[in-house]
């Protein structure tokens, strides 16, 4: 299975670190976040990257050629030319994922010790184009599931702003965990272009199509910010 790592983003919730480099490259007990993951989904038997790259997009491709690639077949989408968010990033991708399989998607970003073999087999079980990993924690804008874990609504917590499929029957609140179990159908589901975010599809798409959300208790720390990285340094050593 091949997995793309969202690495583009310009970080500026991690200023100053992004004002010179990449978040991906943010250290967490002195290992980058993008090794981190490379690892950590490698633990899972996957070798198999795409990462894309925008901002101090080259110190990231340097930091992989310096490590040899750990070991594992990496494609660069390079999106030097306009950041594209999620959405855009994943259809610029599309060369590189799009072959009848199911692959993975995980935010550069997220360090997390779910098991991505449990997601995968629920996602394939399920037989659908989109899972999103999700979980009961803290965030400001929530997912809405109903009782059989299908994607029903969005919500900002602090302003009330809703986006609902159908009437809120007590659907439950939880939060995106940045990780994505994908079938290649979704290419021709995508009716955006260019810069766009990948959730405001899922949002559109769940008015037609079965989206499941997959309930997990792991640790997960967004390393979004300065003060995430030290919570993230208790827990991941």
């Amino acid at each position: 299975m091949k997995a793309l790592i969202f690495a583009a983003g310009k970080g500026t919730r991690l200023k100053p670190f992004t004002d010179h480099h990449p978040k991906a490259m943010a250290m967490v007990n002195g290992i980058p976040l993008l090794e981190r993951n490379i690892k950590y989904l490698q633990s899972f038997g996957i070798n198999d990257f795409v990462i894309n790259v925008h901002h101090f997009g080259q110190q990231i491709v340097d930091f992989l050629k310096e490590n040899n690639n750990f070991n594992a077949k990496i494609e660069i989408s390079d999106e030097h030319a306009e950041l594209l968010e999620t959405g855009g990033g994943l259809v610029f991708a599309r060369r590189f994922l799009d072959f009848g399989e199911d692959f993975l998607i995980m935010n550069a970003d997220i360090l997390t010790d779910m098991n991505i073999t449990d997601f995968v087999n629920y996602h394939q079980k399920n037989k659908d184009f989109a899972t999103l990993a999700v979980s009961d924690r803290n965030s400001s804008r929530k997912l809405l599931f109903n009782e059989d874990v299908i994607l029903r609504g969005w919500m900002n917590v602090q302003s009330g702003e809703q986006r609902l499929a159908e009437f809120n029957k007590g659907f439950k609140a939880l939060a995106f965990s940045g990780i994505h179990c994908i079938n290649p159908e979704i290419f021709n589901k995508i009716k955006r272009t260019g810069k766009f975010s990948i959730m405001e599809e899922y949002l559109d798409l769940m008015l037609t199509e079965k989206i499941h959300g997959y309930e997990h208790d792991a640790r997960l720390v967004d390393v979004g910010r300065p003060e995430s990285v030290l919570e993230a340094e208790q827990i991941f050593k």
